[in-house]
């Protein structure tokens, strides 16, 4: 990975500084020194009876300036990696001279700091080969040897509060995997936990916290730190996405640099100024100096980053640029440092997909880092932000279906046209027919975009293996017909010309070129937006093709008679027969703030008044992608049942 230029730091860390005026959000330059006027805490070397592993063993014990034995004092074990034993952080990290440090400033609580052994064996030294499988296996034995013996030790030979509360357990890399495997397999002997690096060593989410709840109430802070160039930083980022979709309270701290002294010196100097004491945790996402590379990025591109509290840091370079702006429907003034790279930290952004433009000198440009999406009319950037309840959306490992890219030449146009067709798991091997969803896009998109913005083919791969969908076919069509796009399509003509290509053309090619079932009852039709249009168009009209409509985020335009008129009479002439054909007629927006509420809300008043029966479903977030994936996840569960 590439390291990041010192311009773009400097910016980032002012994008910052209102917020971290008290707390810096990094360990100064020169903080694991002897500073004049820093009283000095003490190291002791202690040996313990050790009975989990049969034998005496050592740990360092550091007490803080001014320690006296008529005080009780809060505990931190802190643990090294998997090349060190007992003195690493002290050869490596200063640790005894940061806290003295910290002290000093007044910035952290005085308490007993417990660096041990963490290889449990009895002969526990860091030699020969470190990577043997009884020296691993000693790593998870210190767990034991942690609870039932020094822990105790500790409290019986120091003044040591006991309850979980005064109870804290970090380390780094090897030792920050105990740490997380240790402190959040054990909440009810620690309420502090940080991670620093941590290594393959770590369990995996879902085993470290299986009762997130329990884990809300009883965590006083979860810490993870880690450097952007370490290549275990995907151990420590696989543990915050699992904690961000189930909402536990962290910081999850990214920060310039690789596999060493530098960041876990960071780490401890961040991380001991929460411990035992009041914590904020509204402000914990706001704790780091860089975020994660957006995931809709090409390949190792590292910006944009998203930060935990989805502000997006923007970054671009245009040495010869007089003016740099990101759009995002909000426009965000990019600063320009010496080496022509600009770079912007917007504010906190929504949930789920969003397409962007870079304007330079005025001119709308897709950003070179970012993967592009035929979107607004023409190809733009698109950045996905982290979304909590966007697991149905989420890779998974579960059987896989595909998306077929399909050419065919149209009678209905007399033209070739493409369409995107998912095939559900098992589909080449299977023998059975599948019904078939048609699925259309809105203006400004096409074909690619329930493929690729909107996540069909996740979305029903996660539905099927849970048994909420049944395997179907989904025909992604091309909804632009001739130039008449975009809002440009929203005419009688227009409409019509795509209710015979989907007729004469699109369902003719699926049923010849793929194993569908045939008949209305195993035919749906849905779409978002101008899709969902020509959904009410073509589908209420032909409720003798199709069993099933969904229309995401659309409706007849109130104050367009000529548009709607003939759709009205046909509906209160056909009330009877439309009812009757239509297993579900499911209708959906994405809350007032959708730009087509109001029309809809007419069109179902209207509805209510002609007694035809439909669903209505209401998911907030406007006219966006993150409803329309949302109304695919929900409208696909109730298809061909």
């Amino acid at each position: 990975m590439q390291r990041f230029f010192l311009p773009a730091l400097s910016m980032l860390l002012f994008a910052v500084t209102a917020f971290a005026q008290k707390t810096p959000m990094e360990m100064p330059k020169g903080y694991d020194t002897v500073r004049e006027g820093a009283a000095a805490g003490k190291i002791d070397t202690v040996s313990y009876q050790s009975k989990t592993v049969g034998n005496a063993r050592k740990a360092l014990v550091y007490t803080p300036p001014g320690f006296s034995r008529k005080k009780k004092y809060p505990v931190l074990y802190l643990l090294h990696g998997i090349g060190g034993d007992e003195k690493e952080w002290l050869n490596g990290g200063n640790p005894q001279l940061i806290l003295d440090n910290l002290y000093a400033e007044k910035k952290i609580e005085p308490m007993i700091v417990v660096m041990p052994n963490g290889r449990a064996m009895k002969d526990d030294r860091a030699t020969g080969n470190i990577m043997a499988a009884d020296k691993v296996e000693a790593f998870a034995t210190f767990e034991k040897d942690l609870l039932t013996d020094l822990i105790p030790f500790i409290e019986k030979k120091y003044p040591a509060l006991t309850d979980r509360e005064h109870r804290a357990i970090a380390g780094l890399s090897m030792g920050g995997g105990q740490s997380l495997n240790f402190g959040l397999g054990n909440l009810d002997r620690f309420a502090w936990v940080g991670g620093f690096s941590s290594a393959p060593n770590t369990r995996k989410p879902e085993e470290l916290i299986p009762d997130p709840e329990d884990a809300k109430k009883k965590l006083k802070l979860l810490w993870l730190s880690c450097g952007d160039n370490d290549w275990l930083i995907t151990f420590s980022k696989r543990t915050h996405d699992y904690l961000f979709e189930h909402e536990v309270p962290h910081v999850y701290y990214v920060e310039p640099g690789g596999h060493d002294f530098k960041v876990w010196k960071n780490g401890l100097y961040m991380f001991s100024q929460f411990l035992f004491k009041p914590v904020d945790v509204a402000s914990l996402p706001r704790y780091t100096l860089l975020g994660t590379p957006a995931s809709t990025n090409i390949r190792s591109a590292q910006y944009p980053q998203i930060l935990p509290d989805n502000r997006v840091v923007f970054r671009t370079k245009a040495p010869n640029a007089q003016q740099v702006q990101v759009d995002l429907g909000k426009k965000y003034d990019m600063a320009k440092d010496t080496a022509g790279f600009w770079t912007v930290t917007t504010d906190s952004i929504g949930k789920g997909f969003h397409y962007y433009s870079l304007l330079i000198d005025g001119v709308a440009v897709a950003d070179p880092a970012s993967e592009t999406f035929y979107g607004m009319g023409r190809m733009a950037s698109g950045i996905e932000i982290p979304y909590r309840k966007g697991g149905y959306y989420a890779l998974r490992d579960v059987p896989h279906g595909e998306i077929r890219i399909r050419q065919y030449f149209s009678k209905a146009m007399n033209a070739w046209r493409e369409m995107y067709v998912y095939t559900p798991p098992g589909y080449d091997a299977a023998t059975e027919k599948y019904p078939v969803l048609y699925l259309l896009h809105g203006g400004g998109e096409d074909q690619r975009g329930w493929a690729t913005q909107g996540k069909t083919g996740l979305i029903l791969d996660n539905l099927i293996a849970a048994g909420k969908a049944k395997p179907m076919l989904i025909a992604m069509l091309d909804g632009n017909i001739g130039m008449a796009g975009g809002v440009a399509g929203f005419n009688e003509n227009a409409l019509k010309m795509f209710e015979n290509e989907l007729k004469a053309g699109a369902i003719p090619f699926v049923e010849s070129n793929f194993r569908a079932e045939t008949g209305p009852q195993n035919r749906a039709l849905a779409g978002l937006s101008m899709g969902g249009l020509q959904t009410l168009y073509a589908g209420v009209k032909n409720n003798d093709l199709f069993a099933y409509l969904g229309v995401f985020s659309s409706g007849w335009f109130g104050n367009n008679a000529t548009l709607s008129a003939s759709h009205y009479d046909y509906a209160k002439t056909n009330a009877a027969t439309i009812n009757s054909n239509l297993r579900q007629f499911w209708i959906s927006m994405g809350g007032e703030e959708d730009i087509a509420y109001k029309n809809c809300k007419i069109m179902l008043s209207k509805y209510d008044e002609m007694g035809i029966k439909y669903k209505y479903s209401e998911y907030p977030g406007g006219h966006t992608w993150p409803v329309w994936r949302h109304d695919l996840f929900e409208f696909s569960q109730l298809l061909f049942k």
